[in-house]
């Protein structure tokens, strides 16, 4: 009787959006932007019942694993404070190449099926995208639409340029990103459409 149950409970099976990819990802649509300059704050930042001025930014994960786990684990509990805000980013899961490859796919398979989740409940969402080695590619660009807009971090990327831009032009010739919002000061050789949007500003939240 109890795995009756859990087959039929979405949370553990996690199988209520359609598949798509090698790896049977979520689909995290395209989805456009009307915000010609666009913000972020830290999800680290985000505040229930949060005022007018930070609600107009969209939000980002780029910060350690543990500070977001939550909104996977629990979805629906994060739902309301998330929603406020303008747009969310995918929850960028690290993809460290000295992770194991399994590793590696369930943090992609976690950003695309949260995304997914938060458009179902009608969220704007911009898939982040991340990668670590070559062996990556085969999986890390799956579950998101050509032509959308996207979004990369370059916390860390000054330490390993060339396996950044590996992977970046990769993504490039794999999604051909209509827009690519940047996380950070992006590389004088990214190529694309790209919003850079400063780390710093990022943390002036108003309180």
């Amino acid at each position: 009787m109890r795995s009756k149950l859990m087959r039929e409970n979405s949370l553990f099976m996690r199988n209520n959006f359609e598949p798509s990819g090698k790896y049977g990802f979520p689909l995290i649509k395209k989805q456009e932007l009307n915000i010609e300059n666009p913000t972020l704050i830290s999800f680290a930042d985000t505040r229930a019942n949060d005022n007018e001025i930070n609600k107009k930014n969209g939000v980002h994960f780029f910060v350690d694993d543990y500070r977001f786990n939550g909104i996977y684990d629990n979805p629906e509990r994060s739902l309301e404070k998330l929603s406020q805000y303008a747009f969310l980013l995918s929850p960028d899961y690290s993809t460290y190449a000295d992770m194991d490859l399994w590793r590696q796919i369930e943090s992609v398979g976690k950003n695309r099926w949260v995304g997914a989740y938060w458009q179902s409940k009608g969220i704007i969402v911009i898939p982040t995208v991340s990668w670590s080695t070559p062996r990556s590619y085969e999986f890390c660009f799956d579950g998101i639409e050509q032509n959308a807009t996207v979004a990369v971090g370059m916390i860390g990327c000054k330490r390993n340029k060339l396996g950044f831009m590996r992977g970046y032009n990769a993504m490039l010739e794999k999604l051909n990103p209509s827009k690519i919002i940047c996380f950070g000061t992006p590389f004088e050789e990214m190529e694309g459409n790209i919003i850079s949007i400063d780390y710093r500003s990022s943390r002036k939240v108003v309180r």
